[in-house]
C-alpha cells in the first residue's frame, strides 16, 4: 500500500452478497481510490467476500473470527488495529459495531465511525434482545456516527443524536448509468429465464426471516388463484433456501418460483421484472429499492420499511402485513399491471435525492479527509 494512502478500515461482519456489502462496494468503486486505502474485515464465515474486485481495485480482505467466537473476535480486531494502524475505522455492523470500535478505541484509532444500517423486530426475540443490550453503548467508543437513512439512525443513536445533527446520513447510492431502463434486457433475460409473457413478481435479498420470503410464497400463492400466467423470481442467497423450496412445494406453487441464488445481473433482473414485492420484517433503507425504482420497476413493500425510500413518484406502494395474502396479491397484480406499459427510469429524482454513487462517494471521501483535518487540528 502506498503510505501517502489514507487507510480505512471497514467492517462488514459477515459478508453473504447483501445489501450492505453492496452499498459498501459502490462506494469503494467510485471513491478516489489514489487518495484511499480500504481494508475489509469479514467474518470468517461469510459466504460471498468478492476477493477478485477488491484485490483488482487494490484492497485487502482480512477475515477474523465469526461473532459467536467471542473473545477470538475481538482479538483478531485488536491484532489488525494494532497491526495496520489506519486513521479511520468504519464500523457497518449495526449494534454489534461497539466491539470493533471498542477494539479500535484501545488501538488508539483516531477515527472511529458506527454506522447504522437497519433496524430489529420483536419477533426476532434472541437477536432483538441482543440488539436492545448494546443499543445504548452505540455512542460510547465511536467519535462520529453515520446512518444510511433517518429511521436507522434513530432507531440505534436515539433522537437526540438526529436531532443535533451528529449523525452524518450516508445514502445507500447507486451507479444510475448501470441501473437503468433497459427494454432490450428485459426481452433477453425474460427469454433466459423461460417466461414468456408471464406476469413475473421479483424479490432480491438474503433468504432469510428479516425478508420474509415465507410471506412472499403465500402472496404469490393466492396471485395464482387471480392470475395464472405469472411468476415468481427469489434472488439471494442464504440459510432459509431449503425451508422456503419446501414452503413452495407445500402450497402448490414450486413449479412457478424459480429460486436463483445470488447474481450478479441485478440490473438486467429488475428490468426482466413486472413488479417486485418487498414484504420485509424490518428494514434499515434497502439498496434494493433504490435501484428498482432506477429501472423503472415498481415494488410493494411493507410498512415496516421507511418512507424514506419513496423517492420516484408512483414507483411504490406500501401495506401492512396484517392486509394479508389475498390484498397483497391482488394490489401486486393491480400495480404491476398499470406499470408494465410505462416504465421510465427514476434517476433524475434519485440524483436530486442524493442516490448516485459518483456524489455519494465524492461526498464520502471529502467527509473522511474532514474529518481527519479535524483530528489534525
Amino acid at each position: 500500500m502506498n503510505n501517502d494512502k489514507i487507510r480505512v478500515m471497514q467492517v462488514v461482519g459477515r459478508m453473504n452478497g447483501g445489501g450492505v456489502e453492496s452499498t459498501i462496494m459502490s462506494h469503494f468503486r467510485f471513491i478516489d481510490r489514489d487518495r484511499f486505502h480500504f481494508d475489509f474485515i469479514a467474518n470468517a464465515d461469510s459466504t460471498h467476500i468478492p476477493y477478485d474486485e477488491i484485490e483488482e481495485l487494490g484492497g485487502t480482505v482480512h477475515t477474523v473470527h465469526p461473532y459467536r467466537s467471542f473473545a477470538k473476535y475481538n482479538q483478531d480486531c485488536a491484532r489488525l488495529f494494532e497491526e495496520l494502524r489506519p486513521m479511520i475505522v468504519h464500523s457497518n455492523v449495526n449494534a454489534l459495531s461497539v466491539f470493533p470500535l471498542h477494539a479500535a478505541k484501545q488501538a488508539h484509532v483516531p477515527i472511529r465511525i458506527a454506522h447504522s444500517h437497519s433496524t430489529a423486530s420483536p419477533r426476532e426475540v434472541s437477536k432483538t434482545v441482543v440488539k436492545d443490550i448494546l443499543r445504548p453503548c452505540s455512542r460510547i467508543f465511536p467519535t462520529h456516527l453515520a446512518a444510511c437513512g433517518e429511521l436507522s439512525a434513530r432507531w440505534l443513536f436515539g433522537d437526540t443524536a438526529v436531532n443535533n445533527g451528529r449523525v452524518k446520513m450516508i445514502r445507500n447510492a447507486v451507479d444510475l448509468e448501470r441501473f437503468s431502463v433497459d427494454e432490450g434486457m428485459r426481452r433477453q433475460v425474460r427469454e433466459e429465464l423461460g417466461v414468456g409473457d408471464a406476469f413475473v413478481i421479483g424479490q432480491i435479498g438474503r433468504l432469510c426471516y428479516q425478508k420474509n420470503q415465507e410471506f412472499s410464497l403465500r402472496v404469490f400463492a393466492e396471485l395464482l388463484k387471480i392470475h395464472k400466467n405469472a411468476v415468481l423470481v427469489l434472488v439471494g442467497g442464504g440459510d432459509e433456501r431449503e425451508q422456503l423450496e419446501q414452503e413452495a412445494r407445500s402450497l402448490g406453487v414450486f413449479d412457478r418460483v424459480k429460486f436463483l441464488g445470488i447474481r450478479k445481473d441485478v440490473p438486467a433482473l429488475y428490468n426482466a421484472f413486472d413488479v417486485m414485492v418487498f414484504p420485509s420484517h424490518y428494514e434499515g433503507l434497502p439498496v434494493s429499492l433504490i435501484e428498482a425504482q432506477a429501472c423503472g420497476c415498481p415494488s410493494l413493500i411493507s410498512d415496516a420499511v421507511t418512507r424514506e425510500v419513496q423517492i420516484v413518484p408512483g414507483m411504490i406502494e406500501s401495506l401492512p402485513l396484517k392486509a394479508g395474502a389475498t390484498m397483497w396479491a391482488k394490489t401486486l397484480l393491480s400495480l404491476g399491471l398499470r406499470m408494465r406499459d410505462a416504465r421510465s427510469a427514476g434517476s433524475r429524482f434519485l440524483k436530486n435525492a442524493g442516490y448516485d454513487i459518483r456524489d455519494s462517494s465524492k461526498d464520502l471521501g471529502d467527509w473522511y479527509e474532514l474529518l481527519i483535518q479535524d483530528v489534525a487540528k
